[in-house]
């Protein structure tokens, strides 16, 4: 599909530091009532927010701020062993009302749209497949968008991220800590509130904060693929 993108600037950027290379992509929903009064927040220096792109549930892409400049979207976060990652990443919000204002799936234009924007970002940048993360990853404390209805799978089938094929090695539910902190979850945080992160991305089905036997799965294959 041709993206349909529009120019709408943000007053909420500055520059990035210099020298700083763009490694990460975060994925948001917006959690808003409306994809107008989402974009109105974006847009206003009072709120102080902003990211790089907003994609409606029509497939159209709003432009905020320009990737060389840094949007602010990503407030106190930690991947990798690296914190404050405003300043290393490029934000899309993408339009759903969330889990506050009647949280739904996101519609297959949308996603097609997003998938189309996050191919353009990686031909651009190179990011690798482990920085492309939810919110919810990177502020698993504060943070669950874009949530658990979200098609990480789907993106992950046309080359945006990763998606894992299930370890045939199970590992024991105390390997769970050393497992989150090979794929990039900060370990200061109680156990079940990084696996809830954990399973919104990569275990939709089951958001509950358990390490059973699938999470510590899919746990494994992701730690691998982190790994390679």
């Amino acid at each position: 599909m041709t993206l349909r993108i529009r120019d709408l600037p943000s007053p909420n950027q500055d520059d990035r530091p210099v020298g700083t290379p763009i490694d990460m992509l975060v994925l948001h929903y917006t959690g808003m009532r409306s994809g107008e009064e989402a974009i109105a927040r974006l847009r206003d220096p009072a709120a102080r927010v902003s990211s790089h792109y907003v994609v409606e549930e029509d497939g159209t892409v709003f432009r905020l701020v320009p990737e060389a400049r840094r949007a602010w979207h990503a407030g106190i976060s930690h991947w990798r062993g690296r914190t404050g990652l405003n300043a290393s990443s490029i934000g899309i919000e993408v339009v759903n009302p969330g889990h506050d204002w009647g949280y739904r799936p996101f519609p297959a234009l949308q996603m097609a749209a997003v998938c189309d924007l996050c191919l353009e970002i990686l031909a651009r940048h190179p990011i690798p497949a482990i920085n492309l993360v939810a919110h919810s990853d990177i502020a698993p404390d504060r943070k669950q968008d874009p949530g658990e209805l979200f098609d990480w799978e789907g993106l992950a089938a046309n080359g945006v991220g990763l998606w894992p094929h299930d370890s045939a090695a199970m590992p024991a539910e105390a390997a769970a800590p050393a497992l989150l902190a090979a794929i990039g979850y900060r370990t200061d945080l109680p156990l079940p509130v990084l696996l809830a992160a954990f399973q919104r991305h990569w275990r939709p089905a089951r958001v509950d904060g358990v390490a059973d036997a699938g999470t510590l799965a899919r746990l494994a294959a992701i730690a691998a693929l982190a790994a390679a």
